[in-house]
């Protein structure tokens, strides 16, 4: 709990002879004393900023009216200001050390759990001591005339003190911009256009000379000077924007997204110093800077922001790379609309056998984990035959579709956008229902029809009425299959962010060129065949991981799940219509006038609902989030669609003509 102070206090503990944590303590504690407020003047936002302008006046006019309070005031102020080092304040606060994101994490969880000591003489790390970020508010309304009396408190006839400060703040950012201009990593990145004119290479010297024409009192050379500083930060940016246009060809990592913020914010505080030294009368520069260390203070205090801004550019081209895979599960037309129909029955051909091996893997009674890794290898190798035979899994189509269809909204939220953007839902949606019923048409008849083959050549079914019962058991609707059916849409969507990420990796660490150029693998395959291992691996990498990372998930997670006790099994639509197909056959004819039956039928078709809407949901959050797409702009995308369903609602159903 803050202690209570008054002025008189504070006035008789003003000693300039203390210590430094003594002196750095009474700051802090006057910093206290002037934000507190009374209970009642925090009951409104408005009313909480005039205690504060009301008590700096009760200041002010003490050291106004009080020779000796001014005196010692100003002595431990002048005393301050000679061993407190402010340069790091404006070169060093709000930026990492390292060029790292979990090293910056690292130092913001040290800070917010680890206290702080005022014995320090570093003005950066005693700045979030002295001030919280809610005294930006009352700072922003303090006017000229008092802030002229403030300066003559704190700096008497020293405002152009802070200007070599200043000015070494500014070599020290200018050296991490340039250092940062040549990391391998992002000059390989950023376009060579903009890196013509080397304006990296240009900025020391530029620097340097704004220093040489301020100290000397050239004001109009500094002001030339600092224009041609300011020209050579904005080409920086500028390349430094570019990197994101190179993503596709060389990927992305955290550590690159973080070195891209920090330059910008470096360019840019530079430019804030350079409006305070060269402006006449700077206080309300000053101000401004104030305003905005305050902003990094409070940007500072937590790492939800942190770590969303610098994920948020992975993200994005995460989505993209799943937006690449995704684009061809979604049907224009007729022609497609049919095309993607056969490639689900094909598909369903597939997981039919996979049900049968799914069967034959739990027969052979082995431990949890063992028995979820073989079920999981077993969905793997379906869903990569489905991949390598150009079929397809309806539910692995939601994932993937969603940030294709983000993508639409990449030029703008407006009304031809958002229509457009609906068109691709009922595309979507008719393409679902392609994939689902080709899938299903497929693989419950067939699976049913190797039971009844299997019992008329050899007497014995595949699957017996024992593992039947416990289908109809597992698959009713009376059961948690909802539940679990809307946990596999989480494990679709979380196989398409694996693949985004993987392919993400493969193409920044340029393991395709590897694969094609290598002297070993050229020496082992030849040449050409090295270009088209290198060419397919590019083309099929996110494709292999999401069907392979999908099918692991799904047999291997129940089973860790187990390991802690908690219920969790997979509902995936197709999979259970193989399974309830083979109860059927094994149990007959009789089982149509079964409810159990029935209920199962239920469940599957609600099944497929959750699969489907909950990974397109989860992918169409993120890839809408890397897009920066307004929760309010959702919110009209959803109202069109409600429009659209309310119109033409079989639109969303039936094939297009061609």
């Amino acid at each position: 709990m803050t202690p209570t102070w008054d002025l008189s206090a504070l006035v008789n503990a003003a000693d300039p002879k203390a210590g430094q944590a003594e002196r750095h303590l009474w700051l802090v504690r006057l910093l206290e004393w002037l934000r507190h407020a009374p209970a009642k003047g925090r009951a409104r936002a408005d009313a909480s900023v005039a205690p504060q302008l009301a008590r700096l006046g009760l200041l002010l006019k003490a050291a106004e009216t009080q020779p000796e309070f001014r005196a010692r005031l100003q002595q431990m102020l002048e005393r301050f200001w000679r061993e407190i080092d402010k340069a790091s304040l404006f070169a060093e606060f709000g930026f990492g050390a390292r060029h790292s994101l979990f090293g910056e994490v690292g130092r913001r969880l040290r800070v917010q759990w680890l206290p702080q000591t005022p014995d320090t003489p570093d003005l950066a790390e005693l700045f979030q001591l002295l001030f919280r970020p809610e005294d930006m508010h009352w700072i922003a309304q303090l006017d000229d005339a008092t802030l002229q009396r403030v300066a003559a408190l704190i700096a008497p006839g020293d405002a152009s003190g802070w200007r070599p400060a200043m000015l070494d703040a500014i070599t020290i950012l200018v050296s991490a911009v340039h250092s940062s201009g040549f990391l391998p990593p992002l000059r390989r990145r950023m376009d060579r256009q903009a890196l013509a004119a080397e304006p990296f290479r240009q900025l020391t010297r530029a620097a340097d000379a704004v220093r040489e024409a301020v100290a000397e009192g050239r004001h109009a050379d500094a002001l030339r000077e600092a224009s041609f500083l300011r020209a050579l930060l904005d080409a920086c940016r500028q390349a430094a924007d570019s990197v994101t246009g190179h993503l596709e060809e060389y990927g992305v990592s955290v550590d690159i997204v973080y070195e891209l913020d920090q330059m910008r914010c470096r360019t840019l505080r530079i430019e804030a110093l350079l409006n305070c030294v060269l402006a006449p009368a700077p206080l309300a520069e000053l101000r401004a800077l104030v305003l905005e260390l305050l902003h990094v203070a409070e940007d500072e205090r937590g790492l939800r922001r942190l770590l969303a801004r610098h994920y948020s550019l992975l993200a994005r081209q995460v989505a993209e790379r799943s937006a690449e895979t995704g684009a061809h599960y979604i049907t224009r037309n007729g022609a497609e609309w049919r095309a993607m129909l056969r490639a689900a029955a094909g598909g369903g051909a597939v997981i039919a056998g996979t049900t049968y091996l799914k069967f034959a893997i739990g027969a052979l009674g082995l431990a949890a984990f063992w028995n979820g890794f073989w079920a999981g290898a077993n969905y793997a190798a379906s869903f990569v035959l489905i991949m390598l035979l150009h079929w397809t899994v309806a539910t692995k189509q939601p994932a993937m579709t969603a940030p294709a269809m983000a993508e639409q909204l990449t030029a703008g939220i407006g009304d031809a956008e958002v229509e457009a953007f609906v068109d691709r839902v009922a595309q979507l949606i008719r393409s679902q229902a392609a994939g689902i019923i080709g899938n299903l048409a497929v693989c419950g008849p067939l699976a049913l029809a190797i039971q009844l083959v299997w019992e008329g050549l050899f007497g014995v079914p595949l699957v017996g009425e024992h593992q039947a019962e416990y289908v109809l058991h597992s698959l009713t609707l009376l059961g948690p299959t909802l539940v679990y059916a809307a946990f596999t849409g989480v494990l679709l969507f979380s196989s398409s962010l694996v693949a985004g990420w993987a392919e993400n990796w493969f193409v920044y660490h340029r393991l395709d060129s590897a694969i094609a150029w290598n002297p070993r693998f050229v020496a082992r395959l030849g040449a050409l065949r090295a270009q088209r291992w290198a060419a397919w691996w590019r083309r099929n990498v996110s494709g292999i991981v999401a069907n392979v990372s999908l099918g692991m998930m799904l047999g291997l997670v129940p089973a860790l799940a187990s390991f802690f006790a908690l219920p969790l099994e997979v509902r995936h639509v197709t999979l259970s219509t193989g399974q309830l197909a083979a109860a059927a056959g094994a149990l007959g004819l009789d089982v149509l006038r079964l409810p159990a039956f029935w209920w199962c039928v239920a469940g599957i078709v609600l099944t497929g609902v959750l699969n489907v809407s909950v990974s397109f949901w989860l992918a169409f959050k993120v890839a809408a989030r890397s897009r920066g797409i307004q929760v309010r702009e959702r919110k009209r995308i959803a109202a069109a669609i409600a429009r659209r369903l309310r119109r033409d609602p079989l639109s969303f159903v039936r094939p297009p003509r061609d």
